[in-house]
Protein backbone atom coordinates (compact mmCIF):
# COMPACT_ATOMS: atom_id res chain seq x y z
CA UNK A 1 0.00 0.00 0.00
CA UNK A 2 1.44 3.34 -1.07
CA UNK A 3 1.09 6.33 1.26
CA UNK A 4 1.99 9.86 0.12
CA UNK A 5 2.30 12.97 2.27
CA UNK A 6 2.04 15.94 -0.09
CA UNK A 7 3.19 18.73 2.25
CA UNK A 8 4.77 17.37 5.40
CA UNK A 9 7.25 20.11 6.25
CA UNK A 10 5.10 22.34 8.44
CA UNK A 11 4.00 19.38 10.55
CA UNK A 12 7.44 17.81 10.71
CA UNK A 13 10.38 20.05 9.77
CA UNK A 14 12.67 17.42 11.26
CA UNK A 15 11.88 17.26 14.97
CA UNK A 16 9.24 14.50 14.73
CA UNK A 17 9.19 11.02 13.20
CA UNK A 18 7.14 9.53 10.36
CA UNK A 19 7.68 6.07 11.82
CA UNK A 20 4.01 5.53 12.66
CA UNK A 21 2.99 5.91 9.01
CA UNK A 22 6.01 4.00 7.75
CA UNK A 23 4.75 0.95 9.62
CA UNK A 24 1.46 1.06 7.72
CA UNK A 25 2.71 1.12 4.15
CA UNK A 26 5.26 2.31 1.62
CA UNK A 27 5.62 5.97 2.63
CA UNK A 28 6.80 8.90 0.52
CA UNK A 29 6.92 12.33 2.18
CA UNK A 30 7.23 15.57 0.22
CA UNK A 31 8.01 18.79 2.05
CA UNK A 32 5.79 20.73 -0.36
CA UNK A 33 3.89 19.93 -3.55
CA UNK A 34 3.23 22.60 -6.19
CA UNK A 35 -0.10 22.44 -7.94
CA UNK A 36 1.33 21.04 -11.16
CA UNK A 37 2.86 18.09 -9.27
CA UNK A 38 -0.20 16.98 -7.24
CA UNK A 39 -1.47 14.42 -9.74
CA UNK A 40 1.96 13.01 -10.54
CA UNK A 41 2.80 12.47 -6.88
CA UNK A 42 -0.64 11.05 -5.97
CA UNK A 43 -1.47 8.86 -8.97
CA UNK A 44 -0.11 5.58 -7.54
CA UNK A 45 -1.21 6.16 -3.93
CA UNK A 46 -4.11 4.57 -2.08
CA UNK A 47 -3.55 6.90 0.87
CA UNK A 48 -2.79 10.63 0.60
CA UNK A 49 -2.16 13.08 3.41
CA UNK A 50 -2.42 16.81 2.86
CA UNK A 51 -2.28 19.88 5.03
CA UNK A 52 -2.82 22.82 2.69
CA UNK A 53 -2.25 21.23 -0.74
CA UNK A 54 -5.63 21.36 -2.52
CA UNK A 55 -7.34 18.22 -3.77
CA UNK A 56 -10.02 19.33 -6.22
CA UNK A 57 -12.75 17.37 -7.96
CA UNK A 58 -10.70 17.44 -11.15
CA UNK A 59 -7.67 15.96 -9.40
CA UNK A 60 -9.64 13.38 -7.42
CA UNK A 61 -11.41 12.14 -10.54
CA UNK A 62 -8.02 11.19 -11.99
CA UNK A 63 -6.99 9.09 -8.96
CA UNK A 64 -8.88 5.76 -9.18
CA UNK A 65 -6.55 4.06 -6.68
CA UNK A 66 -7.16 6.64 -3.97
CA UNK A 67 -9.25 5.38 -1.05
CA UNK A 68 -8.36 7.69 1.82
CA UNK A 69 -7.36 11.32 2.37
CA UNK A 70 -5.99 12.35 5.75
CA UNK A 71 -6.09 16.11 6.30
CA UNK A 72 -3.26 17.07 8.65
CA UNK A 73 -5.28 19.89 10.19
CA UNK A 74 -8.68 20.66 11.65
CA UNK A 75 -9.96 22.63 8.67
CA UNK A 76 -10.57 20.53 5.57
CA UNK A 77 -11.68 23.06 2.96
CA UNK A 78 -8.62 22.14 0.85
CA UNK A 79 -10.41 18.93 -0.15
CA UNK A 80 -13.55 18.78 -2.30
CA UNK A 81 -15.51 16.77 0.26
CA UNK A 82 -18.54 16.28 -1.96
CA UNK A 83 -16.45 14.92 -4.82
CA UNK A 84 -14.53 12.63 -2.48
CA UNK A 85 -17.76 11.16 -1.13
CA UNK A 86 -19.12 10.57 -4.63
CA UNK A 87 -15.88 8.80 -5.54
CA UNK A 88 -15.91 6.62 -2.42
CA UNK A 89 -12.89 8.32 -0.84
CA UNK A 90 -12.93 8.66 2.96
CA UNK A 91 -11.65 12.01 4.28
CA UNK A 92 -10.61 12.53 7.89
CA UNK A 93 -9.32 15.52 9.83
CA UNK A 94 -7.56 16.17 13.17
CA UNK A 95 -10.09 17.96 15.40
CA UNK A 96 -8.55 18.25 18.85
CA UNK A 97 -4.77 18.35 18.80
CA UNK A 98 -4.14 22.07 19.39
CA UNK A 99 -6.64 23.11 22.05
CA UNK A 100 -4.13 24.07 24.73
CA UNK A 101 -1.57 25.52 22.32
CA UNK A 102 -4.02 27.87 20.60
CA UNK A 103 -5.66 29.03 23.83
CA UNK A 104 -2.20 29.74 25.26
CA UNK A 105 -1.28 31.70 22.14
CA UNK A 106 -4.33 33.94 22.49
CA UNK A 107 -2.82 35.18 25.73
CA UNK A 108 0.67 35.47 24.27
CA UNK A 109 -0.82 37.93 21.80
CA UNK A 110 -3.01 39.67 24.34
CA UNK A 111 -0.23 40.11 26.90
CA UNK A 112 2.05 41.57 24.24
CA UNK A 113 -0.64 44.16 23.52
CA UNK A 114 -1.03 44.87 27.24
CA UNK A 115 2.68 45.18 28.11
CA UNK A 116 4.81 45.42 24.94
CA UNK A 117 7.43 43.22 26.56
CA UNK A 118 9.56 42.92 23.42
CA UNK A 119 9.76 46.67 22.81
CA UNK A 120 10.58 47.42 26.46
CA UNK A 121 13.30 44.78 26.46
CA UNK A 122 14.81 46.39 23.36
CA UNK A 123 14.60 49.83 24.95
CA UNK A 124 16.56 48.65 27.97
CA UNK A 125 19.22 46.97 25.84
CA UNK A 126 19.50 50.13 23.73
CA UNK A 127 20.44 52.11 26.84
CA UNK A 128 17.20 53.92 27.54
CA UNK A 129 16.94 52.66 31.12
CA UNK A 130 20.62 53.32 31.82
CA UNK A 131 20.12 56.93 30.76
CA UNK A 132 16.69 57.37 32.38
CA UNK A 133 16.41 59.95 35.20
CA UNK A 134 13.69 57.83 36.87
CA UNK A 135 13.72 54.32 38.32
CA UNK A 136 11.29 53.16 35.61
CA UNK A 137 9.69 54.21 32.35
CA UNK A 138 7.20 52.83 29.85
CA UNK A 139 6.90 53.58 26.18
CA UNK A 140 3.30 52.44 25.68
CA UNK A 141 0.14 52.43 27.78
CA UNK A 142 0.08 49.38 30.06
CA UNK A 143 -3.18 47.47 30.52
CA UNK A 144 -4.44 45.38 33.43
CA UNK A 145 -6.83 42.60 32.46
CA UNK A 146 -8.55 41.91 35.78
CA UNK A 147 -12.11 43.20 35.84
CA UNK A 148 -12.44 43.57 32.09
CA UNK A 149 -14.68 41.53 29.79
CA UNK A 150 -13.59 39.16 27.05
CA UNK A 151 -16.07 38.27 24.34
CA UNK A 152 -15.48 34.86 22.79
CA UNK A 153 -17.15 34.15 19.45
CA UNK A 154 -17.33 30.38 19.20
CA UNK A 155 -17.34 28.41 22.47
CA UNK A 156 -16.02 25.10 21.18
CA UNK A 157 -13.03 23.29 22.64
CA UNK A 158 -10.53 26.08 22.01
CA UNK A 159 -13.00 28.84 22.83
CA UNK A 160 -13.85 27.21 26.15
CA UNK A 161 -10.20 26.64 27.06
CA UNK A 162 -9.56 30.30 26.24
CA UNK A 163 -12.47 31.25 28.49
CA UNK A 164 -11.00 29.32 31.41
CA UNK A 165 -7.63 31.03 30.96
CA UNK A 166 -9.44 34.38 30.76
CA UNK A 167 -11.11 33.69 34.09
CA UNK A 168 -7.73 32.92 35.64
CA UNK A 169 -6.65 36.44 34.64
CA UNK A 170 -9.72 37.89 36.34
CA UNK A 171 -11.66 38.53 33.15
CA UNK A 172 -15.39 38.07 32.87
CA UNK A 173 -16.42 36.17 29.74
CA UNK A 174 -19.33 36.63 27.38
CA UNK A 175 -19.67 33.88 24.78
CA UNK A 176 -21.60 33.71 21.54
CA UNK A 177 -22.24 30.34 19.96
CA UNK A 178 -25.14 29.01 17.90
CA UNK A 179 -25.00 25.76 19.88
CA UNK A 180 -25.16 26.66 23.54
CA UNK A 181 -24.13 24.28 26.30
CA UNK A 182 -25.63 25.87 29.36
CA UNK A 183 -23.68 23.56 31.68
CA UNK A 184 -20.53 25.54 30.79
CA UNK A 185 -21.89 28.74 32.30
CA UNK A 186 -20.81 29.98 35.73
CA UNK A 187 -20.70 33.29 37.58
CA UNK A 188 -17.94 34.63 35.31
CA UNK A 189 -18.91 32.94 32.02
CA UNK A 190 -22.26 33.23 30.31
CA UNK A 191 -23.74 33.17 26.85
CA UNK A 192 -24.83 36.43 25.27
CA UNK A 193 -26.36 37.65 22.04
CA UNK A 194 -23.93 38.88 19.42
CA UNK A 195 -25.06 42.46 19.94
CA UNK A 196 -24.52 42.26 23.71
CA UNK A 197 -21.10 40.68 23.27
CA UNK A 198 -20.05 43.38 20.81
CA UNK A 199 -21.30 46.18 23.04
CA UNK A 200 -19.84 45.01 26.35
CA UNK A 201 -16.53 43.34 25.50
CA UNK A 202 -13.18 45.02 26.05
CA UNK A 203 -11.47 42.18 24.18
CA UNK A 204 -12.96 39.99 21.45
CA UNK A 205 -11.36 36.66 20.54
CA UNK A 206 -12.49 34.65 17.52
CA UNK A 207 -12.82 30.87 17.76
CA UNK A 208 -15.62 30.00 15.34
CA UNK A 209 -15.29 27.92 12.16
CA UNK A 210 -15.31 29.61 8.77
CA UNK A 211 -18.73 29.25 7.16
CA UNK A 212 -20.89 31.35 4.85
CA UNK A 213 -22.47 32.82 8.00
CA UNK A 214 -19.21 33.67 9.77
CA UNK A 215 -17.18 34.97 6.83
CA UNK A 216 -16.38 38.65 7.52
CA UNK A 217 -18.18 38.46 10.85
CA UNK A 218 -15.88 41.27 11.93
CA UNK A 219 -16.73 44.08 9.56
CA UNK A 220 -17.59 47.77 9.50
CA UNK A 221 -21.06 47.19 10.93
CA UNK A 222 -20.07 44.85 13.76
CA UNK A 223 -17.08 47.03 14.64
CA UNK A 224 -19.41 50.03 14.93
CA UNK A 225 -21.30 48.17 17.68
CA UNK A 226 -18.14 47.56 19.73
CA UNK A 227 -16.74 49.64 22.55
CA UNK A 228 -14.33 52.38 21.59
CA UNK A 229 -10.82 51.06 22.18
CA UNK A 230 -11.68 47.38 21.85
CA UNK A 231 -8.95 44.77 21.29
CA UNK A 232 -9.55 42.08 18.63
CA UNK A 233 -7.70 38.76 18.46
CA UNK A 234 -7.99 36.14 15.72
CA UNK A 235 -6.32 32.73 15.98
CA UNK A 236 -9.07 30.93 14.06
CA UNK A 237 -9.52 31.68 10.35
CA UNK A 238 -8.38 34.78 8.46
CA UNK A 239 -11.56 35.36 6.43
CA UNK A 240 -13.58 35.84 9.63
CA UNK A 241 -12.34 39.43 9.44
CA UNK A 242 -12.87 42.02 6.73
CA UNK A 243 -9.27 43.18 6.75
CA UNK A 244 -9.95 46.52 5.06
CA UNK A 245 -12.59 47.34 7.67
CA UNK A 246 -10.33 46.33 10.56
CA UNK A 247 -7.45 48.38 9.15
CA UNK A 248 -9.68 51.44 8.93
CA UNK A 249 -10.90 50.91 12.49
CA UNK A 250 -7.30 50.67 13.73
CA UNK A 251 -6.39 53.87 11.92
CA UNK A 252 -9.36 55.71 13.41
CA UNK A 253 -8.70 54.38 16.92
CA UNK A 254 -12.10 52.72 17.19
CA UNK A 255 -10.15 49.49 17.62
CA UNK A 256 -7.24 50.06 20.00
CA UNK A 257 -5.23 47.06 18.87
CA UNK A 258 -5.53 43.82 16.97
CA UNK A 259 -3.49 40.63 16.91
CA UNK A 260 -3.97 38.06 14.18
CA UNK A 261 -2.23 34.74 13.61
CA UNK A 262 -4.25 34.09 10.45
CA UNK A 263 -5.10 36.22 7.42
CA UNK A 264 -7.39 35.93 4.42
CA UNK A 265 -4.69 34.62 2.06
CA UNK A 266 -1.65 32.75 3.34
CA UNK A 267 1.24 33.37 3.00
CA UNK A 268 0.24 36.99 3.55
CA UNK A 269 0.08 39.24 0.51
CA UNK A 270 2.36 42.27 0.46
CA UNK A 271 -0.77 44.36 -0.16
CA UNK A 272 -2.69 43.14 2.90
CA UNK A 273 -3.97 46.32 4.60
CA UNK A 274 -3.16 45.01 8.08
CA UNK A 275 0.57 45.19 7.31
CA UNK A 276 0.44 48.97 7.47
CA UNK A 277 -2.31 49.37 10.07
CA UNK A 278 -1.24 50.81 13.44
CA UNK A 279 -1.23 48.70 16.62
CA UNK A 280 -1.62 45.45 14.71
CA UNK A 281 0.39 42.33 15.54
CA UNK A 282 0.59 39.71 12.79
CA UNK A 283 2.21 36.31 13.25
CA UNK A 284 2.62 33.57 10.60
CA UNK A 285 -0.08 31.05 11.58
CA UNK A 286 1.89 29.48 14.43
CA UNK A 287 -0.61 29.16 17.28
CA UNK A 288 -0.97 25.44 16.47
CA UNK A 289 2.75 24.75 16.11
CA UNK A 290 4.39 23.88 19.46
CA UNK A 291 6.16 20.54 19.19
CA UNK A 292 3.79 19.01 21.74
CA UNK A 293 0.70 19.80 19.68
CA UNK A 294 2.32 18.74 16.40
CA UNK A 295 3.27 15.45 18.04
CA UNK A 296 -0.38 14.93 19.03
CA UNK A 297 -1.42 15.75 15.48
CA UNK A 298 0.98 13.12 14.12
CA UNK A 299 -0.29 10.50 16.57
CA UNK A 300 -3.92 11.22 15.65
CA UNK A 301 -3.13 11.08 11.94
CA UNK A 302 -1.65 7.61 12.42
CA UNK A 303 -4.61 6.51 14.55
CA UNK A 304 -7.06 7.83 11.95
CA UNK A 305 -5.41 5.76 9.24
CA UNK A 306 -5.25 2.64 11.41
CA UNK A 307 -8.96 2.95 12.17
CA UNK A 308 -9.74 3.31 8.46
CA UNK A 309 -7.66 0.25 7.60
CA UNK A 310 -9.52 -1.66 10.30
CA UNK A 311 -12.81 -0.72 8.65
CA UNK A 312 -13.85 1.58 11.48
CA UNK A 313 -13.11 5.15 10.33
CA UNK A 314 -12.93 7.88 12.97
CA UNK A 315 -12.87 11.67 12.51
CA UNK A 316 -14.39 11.24 9.05
CA UNK A 317 -15.75 14.50 7.63
CA UNK A 318 -17.65 13.02 4.68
Amino acid sequence: MKIVVLDGYTLNPGDLSWEGLEKLGELTVYDRTPEDKIYERSKDAEIVFTNKTPLTRETLSKLPLLKYIGVLATGYNVVDIKAAKELGITVTNIPTYGTDAVAQYVFALLLEICHHVYEHNNAVKNGEWTNCPDFCFWKYPLIELAGKTMGIIGLGRIGYRTAKLAQAFGLKVLAYDANQRKELEDENLRYASMDELLAKSDIISLHCPLTDETKNIINKDTISKMKDGVIIINTSRGPLISENDLAEALKSGKVYAAAVDVVSAEPISSTNPLLTAPNCIITPHIAWAPKESRSRLMDIAVSNLKAFLDGKPVNAVN
